[in-house]
């Protein structure tokens, strides 16, 4: 990450915020001026909506029809033919260059032309309300991946990289930023299977586009709730799922329900195996592993950790010694304990239990009941503190700036300009933090533009957008954040800000462009902020009184995380260990199904209940490393 402000000013043509008065914290933003004060009062007086706009301009990019008359979104299939034909014209150029330090940018503007589309679609995808822009999205993924994959196997291309690198004069003579980033570039060839012959090359590739198809596919199906006949379900806690004709929609796991058996039948339900599901997981395990033992590695686990401070799965059984085990038994036998206590009827802890009863635990010891908290935790005073302490230590505020028709996909999005208070604006920040139909329910960060130094001097301001799933304010009060949703919004924007602050010369390896295992470190240190009063006195107000929240609620607070600590970092090693067997030897010598149930007794500690599965994606030891990092 590097906190680069000595370079040449950034050009601010998209609103220039040519003056910081100091006091009254006002700024000029192009047609709109807005206030630093104004920004809680925008955030909490928003009631949001689910009107959908339409892409015309602004940063995005994207051009429709009106869907009115039957046609579809077109703005993906322009952009990604652009970025595909300036993206053949670079190649060429590349190749054609002498070594130098010329290489590396044509390499840079290649792989921005590429994220540019590819970034973008990846984020409309998932969170657009319109079909029609996800299934376009999704298209343009797949194009731009397949020609990425063709790319890290183009042999005339990775010459022109082999002979700058084996050039020792010219690298010499390269900054360490350039340096690297021709050897990423170079890593990046190798663990595609560049050394292989022309056939086993396109195998590759082949393999690749597969492996996005089947990842795409399989994350998508996590997403979608399961129904069950509600006549199956006890007729009192029917209310608490969505009814669509004769049945019952579940859409998660209802973790804080108060009612065992409402959140054990929304464990059974939604965890209920689908043999869709468990086909392309199976399958995309074995493609991942055909692909890794095709350029060389021994299993995909090995291919994934390269580059990382764990560098092979070996680490795995050295790092997991960490001495959870009789810690986290204890923790299960406090909750035990308690559910002896409220439900003496069925005491036996189960997977459903351990987020409820911890929480349980935490609000006994501690005196702590998120009621009482959340109406010190107005979204617009939450947004506040993050404006006070990037001003304190960073001298970045945040500004609320007007969008222009069509710039957003629904109308409660928020943009946020961050501006330094020497260097002027930095970047953009869309905030996506409301529920609506059909969104993820997921806390997640998007970089739609990488930063990068162009070639005309300027720098192209990184574009990101946090998504999270908060309430609608209502007439009487503004969103209100539980603690756990506060301490989610600073991770996000720990996310943010590393984008914005990651101001590298080359796209290649701006902000959150980094090893996994370091991408959770900013965002893992702004949870400390979130638990630190000092920080949090100065925001926490009680929307209708203005009264400060009192010291000793947040040192209760903070003390209570410590509770059940070892339990809840023990399934944090449970996801690790079985994302690592997953994708280490095959043929695998159980079902994935079996190999889930035998982990889970044994490194996670609570019986695995059957006719369930878990779903798990990458590299959950690499966000524990970033967790010992931010400590």
């Amino acid at each position: 990450m590097c906190l680069c402000f000595g370079r040449k000013k950034t050009a601010l043509k998209e609103g220039q915020y040519s003056k910081l008065q100091g006091g009254t914290g006002e700024v000029c933003v192009g047609f709109i001026s807005t206030s630093f004060h104004l920004l809680r009062r925008i955030l909490d007086t928003c009631v949001g909506g689910i009107i959908l706009v339409k892409f015309h301009s602004g940063n995005f990019i994207l051009k429709q029809r009106d869907r009115r008359q039957g046609s579809c979104p077109e703005g993906f299939q322009e952009a990604q033919d652009k970025a595909l034909q300036e993206s053949e014209q670079l190649v060429q150029k590349a190749c054609s260059a002498p070594p130098g330090p010329e290489i590396v940018k044509i390499f840079d503007q290649l792989s921005d032309a590429l994220c540019r589309v590819a970034d973008l679609a990846d984020f409309v995808k998932i969170a657009h309300p319109d079909f029609a822009f996800r299934e376009a999205a999704e298209e343009a993924c797949r194009n731009i991946g397949t020609m990425v994959e063709k790319l890290n196997t183009d042999v005339e291309l990775c010459q022109s990289l082999r002979r700058l690198l084996a050039d020792e004069v010219v690298m010499n003579s390269l900054d360490p930023e350039t340096r690297r980033v021709a050897e990423l570039f170079m890593f990046d060839f190798e663990i595609s299977g560049i050394h292989l012959d022309e056939e086993k090359r396109k195998k590759a590739v082949d393999l690749n586009v597969r492996i996005l198809d089947l990842c795409n596919e399989f994350l998508t199906g996590t997403h979608l709730p399961n129904k069950i006949d509600k006549r199956v379900l006890p007729e009192h806690i029917r209310s608490n799922f969505a009814t669509e004709g004769n049945y019952l929609e579940v859409a998660g796991l209802h973790a804080d329900c108060p009612n065992d058996l409402v959140r054990e039948a929304a464990y059974k339900i939604f965890l209920y195996p689908n043999a869709e599901q468990l086909n392309c997981l199976e399958e995309l395990l074995a493609s991942r592993n055909s692909l890794a033992q095709l350029v060389g590695y021994e299993t995909f686990a090995h291919r994934a950790l390269q580059g990382t401070m764990a560098k092979n799965p070996g680490i795995r059984r050295k790092f997991f010694i960490i001495q959870l085990f009789f810690r986290t038994q204890k923790d299960f036998e406090m909750m035990t304990k308690m559910k002896m206590k409220l439900n003496p009827q069925n005491s036996k802890l189960m997977p459903w239990d351990h987020p409820y009863y911890s929480g349980v635990l935490r609000a006994e010891r501690y005196n702590i009941d998120p009621g009482l908290y959340c109406p010190f935790f107005s979204l617009g005073a939450c947004m506040e503190g993050l404006n006070s302490l990037f001003s304190q230590l960073l001298g970045i505020s945040l500004y609320a700036e007007q969008t222009q028709r069509g710039e957003v996909w629904s109308e409660d999005v928020r943009k946020l300009a961050v501006v330094h208070e020497n260097e002027g604006l930095l970047g953009y920040i869309y905030c996506d933090f409301f529920q609506r139909p059909d969104k993820p329910h997921q806390d997640c960060h998007f970089t739609v533009r990488g930063g990068r130094l162009r070639e005309n001097g300027e720098y192209q301001l990184p574009v990101v957008v946090l998504m999270l799933s908060l309430p609608h304010s209502t007439r009487n009060a503004p969103t209100l954040l539980s603690p756990g949703m506060m301490e989610n919004l600073f991770h996000e924007m720990g996310h943010a800000m590393h984008s914005m602050l990651g101001r590298t010369r080359y796209q290649h390896v701006t902000g959150t462009r980094c090893p996994t295992d370091f991408a959770e470190v900013p965002s893992i240190l702004m949870e400390y902020f979130a638990n630190d009063y000092r920080v949090v006195n100065q925001f926490a107000r009680h929307y209708k009184t203005g009264q400060p929240l009192p010291k000793n609620m947040v040192s209760r607070l903070c003390e209570s995380k410590k509770l059940c600590a070892a339990a809840d970092m023990q399934l944090q090693v449970f996801y690790a260990a079985l994302d690592q067997i997953y994708h280490g030897k095959h043929p695998l010598q159980k079902s994935t199904t079996e190999i889930l149930k035998e982990t889970q007794e044994k490194v996670y500690g609570l019986p695995h209940v059957p006719n369930t599965v878990s779903g798990t994606e990458a590299r959950y030891l690499q966000s524990m490393m970033s967790d010992i990092v931010g400590i």
